[in-house]
């Protein structure tokens, strides 16, 4: 696996330093959407501005996407490759109201929205919000 992590990191021109790697790492691994929190509870040790400065490289290399679920927290998770984060490449997000988990539903793309033609859209947001299949058990 740190095999692949370098290897996303050299494609996108990011130098891997074992703190990319290791939040790589996290965010790779994760069946969920994180937040900086969560992300900053695991790196306990390392600095917040390290922290946020490494998210905002792999948000500008398109190596994760931003997703506001309405919980007032920013999670992060993984891009698919060769993703340039377009708002007609972007996915549906599902947040659950009970836990709180917030999953990309990546087969089912934002549906497309007519807008007026002076109008540039540079991304889109679009979640569902509900109960998940755990919480429903």
């Amino acid at each position: 696996m740190k095999y692949e992590l370098e290897k996303t990191l050299k494609n996108n021109n990011i130098k891997p330093t074992a703190m990319r790697l290791l939040i790589l790492k996290e965010i790779s691994k994760s069946t969920k959407a994180i937040n900086f929190h969560e992300l900053e509870d695991k790196f306990e040790r390392s600095g917040r501005a390290t922290l946020y400065r490494t998210l905002k490289l792999f948000e500008e290399k398109h190596i994760i996407h931003p997703i506001n679920d309405g919980s007032n927290s920013i999670k992060y998770a993984l891009c698919e490759n060769d993703c340039n984060c377009k708002p007609e490449e972007l996915h549906v997000h599902f947040f659950c109201r009970k836990c709180e988990v917030t999953t990309c539903l990546n087969d089912t793309p934002i549906p497309i929205v007519k807008y007026p033609k002076n109008h540039i859209v540079e991304t889109a947001n679009y979640v569902l919000k509900g109960i998940c299949p755990n919480c429903q058990k």
